[in-house]
């Protein structure tokens, strides 16, 4: 039965391999090819950077809160707009990215989305590195897929991410259902890896789920398209100019006409003006480098024409003529100007193109036979008797004639074609909904890279032998544990680096201290230089940072207590509770130190990094492997905004740990303090005022996100290695790069402040204060005055 069950992720994997290979043996082809293109069209390498991954660094983001939406193109970019605005109300604190594939897309996503996007690049190829370098500088939490844009390295990558995947306005069309179907084989494993694939009608959800698609993933959820804003803006003033000076007596408009469709306009065009003699055709190319081809074709026509781009306010044109629409953005505003429109793609076996936005405008429209991109859609219209079909480009013209010569049907037409577009409206809304529902659900964590699985994956399989091997020695008690009289407290994480562990180590002290307990604390000391094993010092001594450390430091400063500094924590313990009698000991970072018991285990997990890479060291992050949870009484989930939820993050946690409360926690800033005098200033303090921030902590993402959320301006950041004990030297190159920055301070954390080996001017440190909206579920695991020392409060 094993092996069965082994025999579908063996053949997923061997697809992704071949895939892969193929990949790597084109690779001498496509890359001279994306070079060669890019700059015969002018692009810079900075574009064939992007295609390889590397994205501009002012996209890096530092927390997992952002939205990664890739469109290919124009058509794609244009249906998602409303989706991106709906996104921007529901979840307002996440920064949304869109990616596109074309650059026609990539400037129109520029001019259409600046308000919504924070960002907008060229999709990386789809090789695993260079999807791997745009999530690492992304840090999604959820990745949007615009249309049916099946890319297997993409999906695989964001799914190991632990970002959400959802595919929106899923389509396949009559002409690509065959290939799906012979390729079954392949997409049904890249098809079963999105969270859910939201189709554009019922039959394409059965098209999807026969190429591969798991039905329970699969919904009909409407087509985006029709969520299209009837045009805003009003149309160019030149335009309206030359219809001013030119005064046509009828406007017709042919939309995203494909090669071959401006010979079948031109001919439709005589037949209209032999009646309408002051007519004016406005023709509008799909794409910009064909713009000087057809204008070519329209000289050789004997047709009079200007080109939108050379219009001036005094531009006029002889009628019969025509305006060829050479630019990009301006279409959708024209539409309420023609007295009929023929969209294209339609008289040429491509598809043809969207025709909600002269729906919208109330236009009576005109299609030729091929309109299986948007099968929908037309499929709507034509049974609402809202849009006019033609079974090829011989009928063009004398349609379009019929139209004009019956001015009521053709209103009556339009006004059809318009109610059908908005009652079908609504698709976005429910894509919206099912986007925060996976935004809140997934479980983004470290991307690890290629070469480093290769380098670090047999170290790391080591450090897990030895990791599952110890828990159940002391389990199973044939490793013995030494206990304390005291209610012993231990307060670590599973994953190497920060997750706020001091803040919480410091508010739990203020709580036990508040219900007039008695406290201690033991710990490591890390990177402490003292040669002594141990050392305990009494409430109120003083000590440097190289005998206790940096963290030590900070608990002699805000706390009078007995601290114990050794790797040795429980007969250090027991000395303490000879010497001081405490009631409660407090274990810092204690959690893979078993051979201490304790009463109550909190397990801090840092909701922006949480599992570590799902690896154990050097390879991720991981202490000991993810069922280590099992040992905690309490799951402490640190820098979580109020307004995220962590929904998939819970349910990964539950499937380690069903028991222990799980809790949130966020780390607020309070106040900035002046070194020299102590004098807490308030957090306004820099605002207008730029500063140097540096640290030398685990996580500094962090820190410039506290600085970020009281609006203090960074002129420059400076990050140490965690623990950084700073020299001279180090003084002398912040004190150089503030002033060559112009800052007016320089700010730190209060542990980079222990370690600094003298005064600097105008330093701030940034006081912090945690804040856990259930706190009492928390405190009510923690013993009561009236029981101190008392082993009745032991949670085991």
């Amino acid at each position: 039965m094993a092996s069965v069950a082994v025999l579908p992720l063996l053949s997923s994997l061997n697809m992704f391999f071949l895939y892969n290979l193929l990949l790597a043996l084109a690779s001498p082809f496509l890359v001279p090819y994306y070079l060669f293109r890019g700059l015969r069209k002018g692009k810079s390498f900075g574009s064939f950077r992007e295609r390889l991954g590397r994205l501009d660094p002012s996209f890096e983001q530092t927390r997992n809160q952002a939205i990664w939406l890739h469109a290919v193109s124009v058509g794609e970019v244009l249906s998602c707009e409303e989706l991106l605005r709906a996104l921007r109300r529901r979840l307002p604190d996440a920064k949304i990215f869109v990616s596109t594939t074309t650059a026609t897309g990539r400037k129109i996503a520029r001019e259409k989305l600046r308000d919504a996007a924070a960002g907008v690049f060229y999709a990386p190829i789809d090789a695993p590195f260079a999807v791997r370098r745009a999530l690492r500088r992304l840090r999604p939490r959820l990745v949007i897929i615009a249309e049916t844009e099946i890319w297997p390295n993409l999906y695989r990558e964001t799914k190991r991410s632990g970002a959400s995947l959802l595919v929106v306005n899923a389509r396949i069309s009559d002409r690509s259902a065959p290939r799906y179907r012979r390729f079954r084989f392949f997409f049904r494993h890249v098809l079963a890896l999105p969270d859910a694939i939201l189709a554009q009608s019922p039959l394409d959800r059965e098209r999807l789920i026969e190429a591969g698609g798991a039905p329970e993933t699969v919904e009909a959820g409407g087509n985006l398209k029709f969520d299209l804003r009837a045009a805003e803006a009003p149309p160019p003033a030149e335009i309206l100019a030359l219809l001013e000076r030119s005064k046509p007596r009828v406007v017709l408009l042919a939309g995203s006409t494909r090669e071959g469709e401006e010979a079948f306009a031109l001919r439709a065009f005589r037949h209209v003006s032999q009646q309408y003699p002051e007519a004016l055709l406005v023709l509008a190319p799909r794409h910009s480098e064909r713009f000087d081809a057809v204008a070519k074709a329209l000289a050789a026509s004997g047709f009079a024409f200007v080109r939108r781009s050379q219009l001036s306010a005094q531009a006029a044109v002889r009628l019969p003529g025509i305006l060829l629409l050479d630019s990009l953005g301006e279409l959708a505003s024209l539409y309420p100007l023609a007295h009929a429109v023929f969209i294209g793609g339609s008289l040429v076996d491509w598809g043809g193109h969207n025709v909600l936005e002269p729906a919208l405008a109330a236009r009576p429209i005109v299609v030729g036979p091929h309109m299986q991109n948007f099968r929908a859609i037309a499929d709507t219209l034509l049974a609402a008797q809202a849009m006019v079909q033609v079974p090829g480009p011989e009928a063009l013209g004398p349609a379009l004639l019929r139209l004009l010569d019956h001015p009521e049907e053709a209103r009556a037409l339009g006004e059809r074609a318009r109610r059908v577009a908005e009652a079908n409206r609504g698709s976005t809304e429910r894509a919206a909904e099912r986007a925060e529902q996976l935004y809140h659900r997934a479980t983004p964590d470290q991307v690890l890279g290629a070469l480093e699985g290769l380098l670090l994956w047999l170290p790391a399989r080591l450090w897990e032998s030895v990791a599952r091997h110890r828990s159940p020695a002391y389990a199973s008690g044939r490793r013995a544990r030494r206990k304390l009289g005291a209610f012993t407290i231990s307060v670590g994480n599973l994953t190497a680096g920060g997750t706020g562990k001091t803040p919480v180590v410091l508010w739990l002290l203020e709580q036990l201290a508040a219900r007039g307990l008695a406290c201690a604390v033991l710990t490591r000391g890390y990177r402490r230089a003292s040669p002594e094993k141990r050392t305990i010092l009494e409430p109120g001594a003083a000590a440097n940072v190289a005998q206790t450390g940096d963290e030590a430091q900070i608990l002699l400063r805000r706390f009078r207590l007995p601290l114990g500094i050794a790797r040795d924590r429980g007969a250090t313990g027991e000395e303490i509770e000879r010497r001081f009698q405490p009631d409660v000991i407090l274990l810092d970072d204690g959690f893979q130190h078993q051979q201490l018991a304790r009463d109550l285990d909190i397990v801090l997990i840092d909701v922006t990094a949480p599992l570590g890479g799902r690896e154990l060291l050097p390879l991720g992050r991981l202490r000991e492997p993810l069922p280590a949870l099992a040992r905690a009484d309490a799951l402490l989930l640190t820098r979580a905004e109020p307004w995220e939820q962590w929904d998939g993050l819970v349910n990964e946690l539950r499937r380690y740990n069903s028991r222990a409360p799980i809790l949130f926690a966020r780390i607020e800033p309070a106040a900035l303090v002046e070194a020299a005098t102590g004098v807490e200033r308030p957090l306004t303090s820099l605002a207008g005022e730029p500063a140097v921030a540096f640290c030398g902590v685990a996580n500094p993402d962090a820190f410039w996100h506290a600085l970020e959320s009281i609006g203090a301006p960074i002129a420059e950041r400076i990050r140490y290695r965690d623990h950084h004990r700073y020299s001279a030297r180090d003084l002398r190159h912040l004190e150089a790069v503030a002033r060559r920055s112009g800052a007016a301070a320089l700010v730190t954390t209060e542990k980079d402040l222990v370690n600094l080996p003298g005064p600097l001017p105008s330093l701030y440190w940034l006081k912090t204060r945690v804040v856990i909206p259930e706190a009492e579920r928390l405190l009510g695991l923690l013993p009561s005055r009236s029981a101190p020392r008392a082993r009745e409060g032991a949670l085991r």
